[in-house]
């Protein structure tokens, strides 16, 4: 069986990243725990302060990193989508989660129980040194969406955070609105919206209601700040982009 056609015990089909790079003796012991999981839009996966259950590789869709605070606003510090996994702190024998991790784009993916993955690494450190590398890529991620929040508009965050999206759910379609859109950006929906429709007046983007297409992917990237680059290069060091 050829990587890329990896299947798990039940015949579900994979497409996680992390899951398709590593060796078929490592991919052997962690398949029979790989428990096919349907990631509908608003699945909350892991809330702030809980114990760990499983971690989480997706498939396909896209899941947000949030942070909220006692007032009640929130605001998106990093994604995870088929590159890589999400319960991050298990890689590093942490079992508990302080920021929410919500499915914002539908998709499918994987879960494995935290006891099964420590048992498993145990023989396979080929696995353990890619789901640390990437624990510690999303920590400088999570940095570098920290600056870009504080330091660059909005138009230019609103760009980034397209292209990252678009990179983990692969389709120029985006199923997402205006009010979710300045969630994620820690910011308000007029706002956002004003973004939207410089972007749309330039052909960049076309929002409807409840979705967003990009329409030229380079003119799009030409007005995200140099944060998407940096962030780029983080995953191309891991060998997952």
């Amino acid at each position: 069986m050829q990587p890329n056609e990896r299947t798990t015990a039940a015949g579900n089909r994979v497409g996680n990243r992390i899951l398709l790079s590593i060796s078929d003796k490592e991919y052997a012991l962690i398949r029979p725990h790989l428990e096919f999981l349907s990631m509908p839009h608003h699945l909350s996966l892991y809330e702030p302060g809980r114990p760990l259950e499983f971690v989480h590789f997706p498939n396909t869709g896209m899941v947000s990193l949030v942070i909220a605070t006692e007032d009640g606003k929130t605001v998106e510090v990093g994604e995870v989508g088929r590159e890589g996994f999400a319960g991050i702190q298990a890689a590093v024998g942490i079992n508990r989660n302080q920021v929410r991790e919500i499915v914002q784009i539908a998709g499918d993916g994987f879960r494995v129980r935290i006891s099964a993955l420590q048992s498993v690494l145990q023989s396979a450190p080929e696995l353990q040194r890619i789901l640390t590398r990437y624990a510690v890529v999303q920590g400088m991620q999570f940095a570098q969406t920290a600056a870009c929040n504080r330091l660059h508009n909005i138009e230019q965050r609103l760009a980034r955070w397209l292209l990252i999206t678009q990179d983990r759910v692969d389709s120029p379609t985006l199923a997402i609105t205006h009010d979710f859109l300045a969630t994620m950006l820690g910011t308000d929906r007029p706002t956002v919206s004003l973004a939207a429709g410089i972007l749309q007046n330039k052909q960049i983007i076309e929002y409807t209601r409840g979705a967003v297409q990009i329409l030229s992917r380079t003119k799009l990237e030409a007005c995200a700040c140099e944060c998407y680059e940096v962030i780029q290069q983080y995953n191309r060091e891991i060998g997952l982009k």
